[in-house]
């Protein structure tokens, strides 16, 4: 090379050595022997254009927010390690500055991310404190069915949430775990009684399906449809087996019942045919019975009743679906013979009578008594004490003539 060969960051000597310019002066960056002093510039500018792009895809990188504030500032940390070390031409001061100038961006973002994860640190200590509140809401409940789903559910929320300090975090999670463990024993020790239940009543169920298959072919009618009764409360009583023996023993035991009804039923339909013709000779007892009312005459309606009542009593049972309307029928005109034979001894019981005569005879003597005051007092020109016995004469004329109308009823 015959002279040196420069440009504005930097030169190539004679002996093919080439220089990069710095604020702090000429600094070796590499020999280029071979070939001319333009290609050796250029050699070292592509260097420093390399580095260039490097720092421009950086600079994207970080302001599009592709890395951490971590990973950001150890990568323009190394990044300018090299610049400020690298063996090329170019602006490499101008360079450094501009990764220098990404410091304020990443410590922008570092603050937006520590702001950031003190929401979601806040958020999901708000969430924990919910969690951990239900899960010991559950704890003390017995909703055994949902329960254990909830709390599966409750912990799969607490894995999706960011941990919170160390301290707290294990405080809540140590809640929530005790939370857990209680329910889950008591839920074991209910479904441990539960058993227990179940299968003291399958002993008992046992018993009264067994029961009830010897009583299906009784024809006791009303003692054994009794027992059912009381089987049948017994049976409720019991509470629940296991499903699948609850279900056949209930079978068993509505079997034999619907035998033992079933051939009660059918027994009564046989009875129900021979009582038929009953049925129509009370039909005509009653049609007899009733024209005995309205009572004009008591004696002869109750003598044709105690006639009538023998004669009901001769034809024997009737169909039970037509008992309640021929009985009812027969005991109404009853009830209107006796309350019309107690009307009329109402009016005629002696003892009353003559109470109302006594009442009679005083409220007339006392009327004369008092008419004779009444005389003396016109006679002496008494004005005021005729007026007074005047309106007391009055008053005793009217209540004599109530009681004397109410001795008429009892004469």
């Amino acid at each position: 090379m015959s002279a040196d060969k420069q440009s504005d960051w930097g030169r190539v000597a004679e002996d093919g050595t080439v220089y990069v310019k710095t604020p702090d002066g000429e600094r070796t960056v590499g020999q280029y022997p071979v070939g001319t002093p333009e290609e050796a510039l250029k050699f070292y500018t592509d260097r420093f254009d390399a580095l260039s792009f490097e720092v421009h895809l950086l600079e994207q990188r970080i302001a599009a927010g592709k890395l951490s504030p971590e990973e950001a500032t150890s990568t323009v940390k190394m990044l300018r390690e090299q610049v400020v070390e690298a063996n090329a031409v170019g602006d490499l001061t101008g360079l450094a500055a501009r990764l220098d100038a990404t410091a304020p961006v990443i410590a922008s973002q570092r603050e937006a991310k520590r702001v950031e994860k003190a929401q979601r640190t806040a958020e999901s200590k708000v969430e924990k404190d919910k969690i951990v509140a239900e899960a010991e809401k559950l704890a003390q409940g017995n909703d055994w069915r949902n329960g254990a789903n909830r709390l599966r559910d409750l912990l799969d929320q607490w894995k999706v949430l960011p941990r919170l300090d160390k301290t707290t975090d294990d405080v809540l999670w140590k809640r929530f775990s005790s939370a857990r463990t209680t329910y889950t024993r008591r839920r074991k020790a209910h479904f441990a009684e539960e058993h227990e239940r179940r299968d003291g009543a399958r002993v008992i169920k046992e018993r009264l399906a067994t029961e009830a298959e010897a009583l299906s072919t009784s024809t006791e009618w009303g003692p054994t449809a009794g027992r059912y009764r009381d089987l049948m409360r017994d049976w409720k009583a019991a509470g629940p087996a296991p499903r699948d023996i609850d279900d056949e023993l209930w079978k068993r035991f509505r079997g034999a019942q619907d035998a033992f009804f079933g051939a009660r039923d059918a027994a009564n339909a046989e009875l129900d045919k021979e009582f038929a013709a009953n049925a129509e000779v009370k039909e005509e007892i009653l049609l007899e019975a009733e024209k005995l009312v309205p009572v004009t005459d008591l004696d002869a309606a109750k003598r044709a009743f105690r006639d009538l009542a023998d004669r009901w009593d001769a034809a024997g049972k009737v169909p039970r679906d037509r008992m309640k309307d021929l009985e009812g029928r027969m005991r109404k005109v009853e009830q209107t013979i006796r309350s019309v034979e107690d009307d009329q001894w109402k009016r005629s019981d002696p003892e009353k009578s003559a109470r109302a005569d006594d009442i009679v005879s005083k409220l007339e003597a006392g009327i004369a008594e008092e008419q004779g005051k009444l005389d003396k007092a016109k006679a002496a020109g008494d004005d005021k004490r005729v007026k007074q016995l005047e309106d007391s004469l009055a008053n005793k004329q009217a209540f004599l003539d109530m009681a004397r109308k109410a001795a008429e009823d009892f004469s």
